[in-house]
């Protein structure tokens, strides 16, 4: 009997359900059985784009078949079933014509690659389907690029937080409110991410947090009610905001900071005075390590002189938490974020925008020239830039308010990530380590000056 291979594939599955594929192997069975072949094999790639880059297991194992000889023939609903791209195209054909193998198309007929027109016939349709998918990305990229424009939901695109409709997800949604307020009060991408696993929050799709994924989150205009077309802002949503542009464009200006580190494992200091005390020089101290496992000391770049780091923490941290408990903190709270000057500035930016499509109307209409064009621009965009660090400094005045401001401040100071604690510690406090005394094993207080702030 003669061999059959049925190929089978679907683009887009949003249901899971394979009801696309089952439609094709109906069509394909009806081949097979009017012509009595024999099927080695129902090859399918359910939900698996042409235009897309993801392998196509069943394909290959398929071509495998063909070219191990165990395949007379081919069978498949249209060509742009099995074609995808010259180079799948060209290993398929060549095994086809090297061991004889029928192509036949339930919905297209039959092709010989034997012959002379046969293979002219399929270089043809190879052609045509590749050109075909080509149009269609380009017409689904427009209408893409339409919906961003018009403010609507990207279809197919459901990012943490939303549905595909644009509507709020509760539980999504308070995750990420949790790493703007997170990152905005002082916490690492690091830091955020330990935490979320520590409270056994998942992604959407269910895996771990990290640094990148906690990074795509805060980089993502949509969550202020942006509408984004290939990373870029092209204007208000339709959607409801989850957190306040405002502390969106802050955030923006504190990770587009050039001194956060660009590369390496982390950005997160491991020590609480790395960066926070102060040197009697008057230089910050960097934590240095050598007193063996798991312990550090503190020197400034001039190493003017070392102190070990476990009995000053746990002295500084003692005196903190003392502070802490005071029934007079709150009269040190960090003052509020100004809404009054917050909304000045948002009120401004939306100007600043609609200022910029004016510009741009102007010049389709050739009212202004490319020069005058560019002047304006260039001009509202420093515009916007300074207006993004003003309110980067606003949020970040009120970062260590979330400490302060709680109903157990030394609960809340111990239950915070070691960035969060640096910037209490340093709102409250100016330390200075002076130098201990040589050969001494016992912990001096007076060689750590506190001045409270």
């Amino acid at each position: 009997m003669t061999s059959a291979a049925v190929y089978l594939r679907i683009s887009q599955d949003s249901t899971g359900e394979a009801e696309g594929v089952d439609r094709q192997r109906k069509d394909c069975d009806r081949v097979v059985k009017a012509r009595d072949y024999d099927v080695v094999g129902y090859f399918t790639d359910n939900d698996i784009s042409a235009a897309g880059k993801k392998q196509r297991p069943a394909f290959l194992e398929m071509v495998e078949a063909i070219e191990a000889g165990k395949v007379d023939v081919v069978v498949a609903q249209r060509w742009d079933r099995l074609s995808r791209n010259r180079r799948d195209d060209l290993r398929l054909l060549e095994a086809c014509e090297k061991h004889n193998v029928l192509l036949s198309f339930s919905r297209g007929g039959d092709l010989d690659l034997e012959t002379p027109m046969g293979s002219m016939f399929a270089d043809m349709l190879a052609s045509q389907a590749r050109n075909e998918i080509r149009i269609k990305g380009d017409r689904q990229r427009l209408a893409q690029k339409q919906r961003a424009e018009k403010g609507k939901p990207a279809k197919g695109i459901r990012p943490t937080g939303y549905t595909l409709e644009g509507e709020v997800v509760p539980g999504e949604a308070q995750t990420v409110r949790r790493i703007f307020d997170r990152f905005a009060a002082g916490d690492t991408l690091k830091g955020i991410a330990a935490d979320l696993q520590r409270d056994g929050i998942t992604t959407r799709r269910g895996g771990l947090w990290t640094s990148s994924s906690v990074s795509s989150i805060l980089r993502n205009a949509r969550y202020a009610g942006r509408s984004v077309y290939k990373g870029e802002d092209v204007g208000a949503a339709t959607w409801d905001a989850i957190v306040p542009e405002s502390q969106f464009a802050a955030i923006q200006a504190r990770l587009d900071d050039p001194r956060r580190k660009t590369r390496g494992e982390s950005t997160a200091r491991k020590h609480l005075g790395s960066g926070l005390y102060f040197c009697d020089c008057g230089l910050r101290v960097h934590s240095s390590s050598g007193l063996g496992a798991g312990m550090n000391r503190y020197t400034c770049r001039h190493t003017c002189h070392y102190r070990s780091g476990r009995p000053v923490d746990d002295y500084v941290l003692a005196i903190i938490r003392g502070r802490l408990a005071l029934p007079d903190l709150r009269d040190l709270l960090v003052r509020p974020v100004d809404e009054q000057e917050m909304a000045s500035l948002s009120a401004e930016r939306n100007d600043i925008r609609n200022r910029l499509a004016s510009f741009e109307a102007d010049y389709d209409a050739g009212l202004i020239d490319g020069r005058r064009l560019k002047a304006a621009t260039d001009k509202a965009q420093a515009r916007l830039e300074e207006i993004r660090r003003a309110e980067a400094k606003l949020v970040a005045q009120s970062g260590p308010g979330s400490v302060l401001g709680a109903e157990k401040p030394v609960e809340a100071f111990d239950a915070a990530p070691l960035a969060m604690q640096q910037a209490v510690i340093d709102t409250l406090a100016h330390i200075t380590l002076k130098k201990g005394k040589h050969g001494s094993r016992t912990f001096d207080p007076a060689t750590v000056d506190i001045a409270w702030r």
